[in-house]
């Protein structure tokens, strides 16, 4: 619905690709897009904290007390030329001007959200290209202990993921999931899968869908312990992977992160236990729980897709609908 996703649209729709999104429409001065605020408006919030781990990270902080003082930052050199006595965003991520951001990120894998081995071969490049921003100013002992500290933190984060979906999943496979995917509106592909169905890692006709598809992550109509599991992965293990990343270590512990896992994991357990309780109970009372109506209608889920695949293409998802394999990817 609009008012939900206007501040999705706001950012990933031509602001992603327009200069002057950066460099201000009126202004278009390379000075202002050197700046750390310009970042702001898009990248800040619970499921991409970079401003919030950026600002009240040591850089962050040396930033805001100096960057009135054009001696410890000129913005008017070019990148290339800076020495700041701190770093922006710019500085590290369009390290002497690239504009490819995620060139200077180190392993990446959805936000932080993916449990990867971030030390395979395949990250090699990447991580030693982090270690080489990171030793304009450290040394590159420092940098790498401090990568190997960001290994451990998302390691850690991934267990507690990991824990916290199988609680779920577990629920959902014994029919004890309130409610069951089948008593829900459709999802944005007008089907019933499992919201916590990731591709290839929950396969079968049990989780909904066919092989290869993904369930949607959904932060409405779904049952309070996949909305868990979703602020789990979605908010608090991106927390702790931005905040290692940008020297923000109260994000990635007290503020939420590993902290906000740690609650999460108990809650959804809780909420587990209690469901097999309750199913116990009504089984031996005699009672049948049937879902109520408004699952199946969804929180204002009527603008969205999936109602629309349904109603007016009955029997179709979004998948039969496209043209041609990667239409979705453009449209």
């Amino acid at each position: 619905p609009p008012g939900d996703t206007a501040g999705c649209t706001f950012c990933h729709t031509s602001p992603e690709e327009r200069c002057s999104t950066c460099h201000q429409r009126h202004q278009f001065n390379p000075a202002v897009a050197r700046k750390s605020e310009q970042c702001r408006t898009c990248h800040w919030g619970k499921d991409h904290r970079d401003w919030e781990a950026y600002d009240i990270s040591i850089h962050g902080t040396v930033y805001q007390v100096n960057k009135w003082d054009p001696t410890q930052f000129d913005m008017s050199k070019k990148l290339a030329d800076a020495d700041y006595v701190g770093p922006t965003c710019q500085y590290c991520h369009m390290r002497g001007g690239h504009h490819n951001v995620q060139r200077l990120s180190t392993v990446y894998t959805s936000m932080g959200m993916s449990n990867a081995d971030r030390g395979a071969p395949l990250w090699k490049e990447k991580r030693d290209t982090w270690v080489s921003v990171c030793d304009d100013c450290h040394s590159p002992r420092f940098a790498r202990e401090n990568l190997q500290a960001m290994d451990e933190a998302c390691k850690d984060a991934g267990l507690k993921y990991t824990e916290t979906f199988k609680v779920a999943e577990n629920l959902m496979l014994d029919g004890m999931g309130e409610p069951m995917p089948k008593d829900l509106a459709p999802d944005w592909s007008g089907q019933h899968i499992w919201s916590l169905k990731i591709g290839a890692y929950h396969e079968g006709d049990k989780y909904g869908g066919k092989k290869g598809e993904s369930g949607e992550f959904r932060m409405s109509n779904c049952s309070d312990i996949e909305r868990v599991c979703f602020e789990s992965v979605g908010y608090w293990m991106t927390y702790i992977f931005k905040g290692m990343a940008h020297g923000s270590w109260n994000d990635a512990t007290y503020c939420d992160g590993s902290f906000g896992m740690d609650r999460w994991l108990v809650k959804a357990k809780a909420a587990s236990e209690q469901a097999r309780r309750f199913t116990a109970l009504e089984k031996k009372a005699g009672i049948n729980w049937v879902p109520s109506e408004f699952w199946r209608k969804g929180d204002y889920l009527d603008q969205l897709s999936g109602m629309k695949i349904v109603k007016e293409f009955p029997g179709k998802t979004i998948f039969d609908l496209c043209p041609e394999p990667g239409w979705l990817d453009t449209h």
